[in-house]
């Protein structure tokens, strides 16, 4: 082989091997996100939580307008099935899971007046029914719910605190005692604010992002953190970008926070927070972006169904489901 061609055949090999030395990360790059089975009926704003390995959906907006849906998710054989639709048909409502029960928080009744509901449902998956429990002192819906210590925390949300008052902002904080079926009111959100998520980690309850009387064009960056025990909330560190209409779920003890919407469209951000290092970092987005959606862990696993791609009404059946690295 002359010196030329010789030169011609390394340079052809090194450069075909530094090209391959590209591909290599990417095809060995473990894939963040699958796609599975679609939710039977496509919604958004929509209410979900796990229940005994299995994640219910509940409520909604869908193109023919609010309902009262109620629709399993099993994981193991990524099927879905209808259980006992709720005895009211609800949007923008809270979800959360105590001893063995799936519990509907609050939400918002209608597709036009948006009434606030001060209702708490409770459903028994072992008789497929619901049942009317007592009901929130303070009526809102786009409110955020978790559990701590054995009781349900209503934070937040858009309601009204006068009879035929316009919908407006609540700092409401109030705890649920399933063992007395009783609510007390705690000190409240420092910044009211509705569309927000809320998240649970080592008992302390995160409030997070949000929006101010449903406007999405005010979306929050805020981060606030409720301690049951004192009684009292701190500051912490906020949102890299204000984001509304969001789901958050808990995984390995650090808070995933997905989706939103603002005028200029939906969000696919996933941003995540680690109550160690106090410290937000961007994870793989997800692959639909939406607002309205639900988050839900099983296993080490998040999956991220429904929710509208584009801001406002849209809805959609997506079931995108993150696994962590």
């Amino acid at each position: 082989m002359k010196t030329g061609r010789l030169l011609a055949f390394i340079v052809i090999a090194g450069s075909l091997g530094y090209s391959l030395s590209l591909l290599r990360p990417v095809a060995a790059e473990k894939v963040a996100w699958e796609m599975r089975a679609p939710a039977p009926m496509p919604r958004t704003e929509v209410s979900a939580a796990v229940l005994d390995g299995k994640i219910y959906l509940v409520g909604g907006f869908t193109k023919e307008g609010v309902t009262s849906r109620v629709e399993m998710y099993d994981p193991a054989t990524d099927r879905w099935t209808s259980r006992a639709s709720m005895p009211v048909a609800l949007h923008h409502a809270g979800a959360a899971v105590l001893n063995g029960k799936l519990y509907i928080v609050g939400g918002l009744e209608g597709g036009r007046s948006w009434k606030p509901s001060s209702g708490l449902w409770e459903y028994d998956p072992r008789t497929d029914r619901w049942t009317a429990k007592r009901e929130m002192p303070t009526a809102r819906g786009a409110l955020g719910v978790g559990v701590s210590e054995g009781k349900l925390y209503a934070v937040g949300g858009l309601g009204a605190t006068r009879p035929f008052e316009l919908l407006g902002n609540t700092g409401a904080n109030e705890a649920y005692d399933p063992a007395t079926d009783r609510w007390e009111k705690k000190a409240p959100l420092p910044t009211p604010r509705d569309h927000l998520a809320v998240a649970v980690v080592n008992g302390k309850i995160h409030a997070i992002g949000g929006r101010f009387n449903s406007d999405y064009s005010e979306n929050l960056a805020l981060h606030h953190i409720y301690d049951p025990a004192a009684n009292r909330w701190g500051e912490a560190a906020p949102l890299p970008k204000p984001r509304s209409g969001i789901a958050a779920a808990v995984l390995n003890g650090k808070i995933y926070l997905f989706g939103g919407e603002a005028p200029q469209g939906t969000f696919a951000d996933n941003d995540v927070y680690d109550p160690a290092t106090q410290q937000w970092e961007s994870a793989p987005p997800m692959p639909t972006p939406r607002h309205g959606l639900g988050a839900a862990t099983i296993g080490n696993q998040i999956f991220v169904i429904a929710g509208g791609p584009r801001p406002g009404g849209s809805v959609s059946s997506t079931n995108e489901v993150f696994r962590a690295e």
